[in-house]
């Protein structure tokens, strides 16, 4: 298990965001690195990214100390290239790290990561996609069929703040008892409501906002619902 990539974006004009100045840091590019990660603090007002040298610009929505990095497995992207029929490289879905030789959709929430010789990662949550990806990727109907498939890659936050380049390696040092992948969690917060009292076994490893939304779900249908 190691980072193939580490990619940082800077702030570009699109016509596909909503956010102030009409700019997106989702196109990110390889760089050769060292570099320096850490928590950015709170999701409006902080950094935006944990990546230094990366953009974050809507940071209504994006980045923040549960979304300060975003992670996508080089196997998901290799299936994405066959079923579109063109060449993804790392970093094209906006990801932070290109990772291979782990499984991104059955990691857990809570799971803990070393990546390099002195950063550890927390599984936080899933990508929920956005027009903007959709825009920037230039494919009709790109939300609802990435939804669809369910490959979502996972959302770190900085436990233990560090340098990373293309080539360290990831090693899992703590995986929670609980059976919240991240897969589970996307499909929950996207198609399959009924599954959200399942996710609140990932305790303190879910981010307060999606703590928030589950509240309001059990508070109207019941904590029973969904839970097998």
């Amino acid at each position: 298990m190691h980072l193939i990539s580490v990619n940082l974006g800077a702030a570009s004009p699109s016509e596909h965001t909503d956010a102030k100045g009409g700019v997106t840091g989702i196109g990110k590019r390889p760089v050769p690195g060292p570099v320096r990660v850490l928590a950015p603090g709170a999701k409006a007002t902080g950094l935006g990214s944990g990546l230094e040298g990366d953009a974050v610009c809507d940071r209504r929505h994006h980045g923040g100390d549960h979304q300060a990095v975003y992670a996508y497995a080089r196997e998901d992207l290799d299936l994405w290239e066959r079923e579109l029929g063109r060449e993804l490289p790392g970093g094209l879905f906006g990801e932070n790290f290109t990772t291979s030789g782990i499984d991104l959709n059955t990691a857990r929430l809570g799971d803990r990561w070393r990546v390099g010789t002195d950063l550890v990662l927390e599984v936080a949550s899933a990508r929920i996609p956005c027009r903007t990806f959709q825009g920037v990727l230039g494919e009709a109907g790109w939300v609802r069929r990435f939804t669809r498939e369910a490959r979502p890659g996972a959302y770190l936050r900085v436990i233990q703040e560090g340098s990373v380049s293309p080539g360290d390696p990831i090693e899992i040092i703590h995986r929670p008892d609980h059976d919240v992948t991240v897969q589970l969690w996307f499909r929950a917060f996207t198609t399959e409501r009924a599954l959200l009292p399942r996710t609140l076994a990932a305790g303190a490893a879910m981010e307060p906002e999606a703590h928030e939304t589950v509240r309001q779900y059990v508070e109207k249908y019941g904590a029973g619902a969904g839970v097998r």
